[in-house]
């Protein structure tokens, strides 16, 4: 590990200013942070401490929505009974996340902001290629083991995948992010690779994350995460599912869906192709399906990863039909 310089921010302004300066970057949990410097992927020359501004770590509910702070702990939002109530997605897709420890730690904004879990991008010492860690230096991972790699959003220049589950409900729900200057809609938020695969979102320098913003709504009331992975507990998502979805008076025909997957791309994927096929239809199993396999348009396999294509149409569907009452 590296020496770094400590500064512990008073404020959101202070906060904002320390972090401008190339080589700082911020610290909340360090759930993420730590790890990275450990494998000698970040090199930071300032940490900025904001673990202790006030006002940052509550879920504050209003008609229109709820606003979760960016300093709540992961496990203190997913209790949180504005939010098991009104988004029961977001509260499971916490509870499904990481451990019960480093949910204690980590912060909702340093969440959102996790990288990647790509080998290849974590272990440079094998793996000195990677665009993402090292700007034109290649990817190690188009020839290597694929298994853990995205199909969907993927470039010749980079094929990890975004590991969160939180940002695919929040993705679901037409979340947004608030900043301390700015309101960015999640659709909006996370880039895709293209050629810099380095830059993962459209945050500038000494921008903070201040809270989270999700729209009330009938589909977001009546949703479900579900995560599918190698082992039960502390595992990141083969692939995910989060969906909301709201009935006409009728019990039958589905008013509203939304639709998002994990796992399987760049960036938390909102699958609008399910939605607009459903959206009007009377609910009904074998449509559903068939809806269902539209989430992976233009996805590309490269190798071990192709069991992705056919294993996210499967959660999907399973998700939808959960909610629905037919399994």
């Amino acid at each position: 590990m590296s020496d770094q310089t400590y500064s512990r921010a008073g404020s959101v302004a202070q906060a904002a200013a320390l972090s401008v300066d190339p080589g700082a970057v911020i610290l909340a949990g360090g759930t993420t942070l730590l790890d990275l410097i450990k494998c000698d992927v970040a090199r930071p020359a300032t940490l900025v401490d904001i673990t202790h501004l006030s006002g940052l770590d509550e879920a504050k509910q209003t008609p229109d929505g709820v606003t979760i702070g960016a300093l709540m702990k992961m496990s203190h939002a997913a209790e949180a009974p504005a939010i098991r109530a009104a988004y029961p997605a977001i509260s499971q897709s916490l509870l499904l996340a990481a451990s019960a420890q480093l949910r204690n730690m980590a912060t909702i904004g340093g969440n959102v902001l996790q990288k990647t879990r790509c080998a290849y991008f974590r272990d440079p010492e094998a793996y000195p290629a990677c665009n993402k860690r090292n700007p034109g230096s290649g990817c190690s991972a188009l020839d290597n083991v694929t298994r853990n790699e995205a199909v969907l959003g993927t470039s010749d220049a980079c094929i990890a995948v975004y590991p969160g589950d939180l940002a695919v409900a929040l993705a679901a729900f037409d979340a947004v992010v608030k900043t301390d200057h700015r309101d960015i809609p999640v659709a909006d938020f996370f880039l895709l690779p293209g050629e810099t695969p380095e830059r993962e979102t459209v945050l500038e320098a000494g921008e903070i994350i201040t809270g989270i913003f999700v729209p009330a709504s009938p589909a977001a009331k009546n949703s479900t995460y579900l995560k599918v992975r190698e082992r039960a507990s502390y595992e990141f998502a083969a692939a995910s599912a989060a969906v909301g979805l709201a009935f006409e008076d009728d019990g039958r025909t589905i008013r509203d869906i939304h639709v998002a997957i994990g796992g399987v791309a760049t960036r938390p994927w909102r699958c609008t192709a399910v939605e607009e096929a459903l959206r009007g239809q009377i609910f009904d199993e074998q449509a559903v399906r068939e809806a269902s396999r539209l989430a992976v348009e233009g996805a590309v396999a490269r190798g071990a990863n192709a069991y992705k294509i056919d294993l996210a149409p499967r959660v999907v569907a399973r998700a939808i039909l959960q909610l629905g009452g037919r399994t």
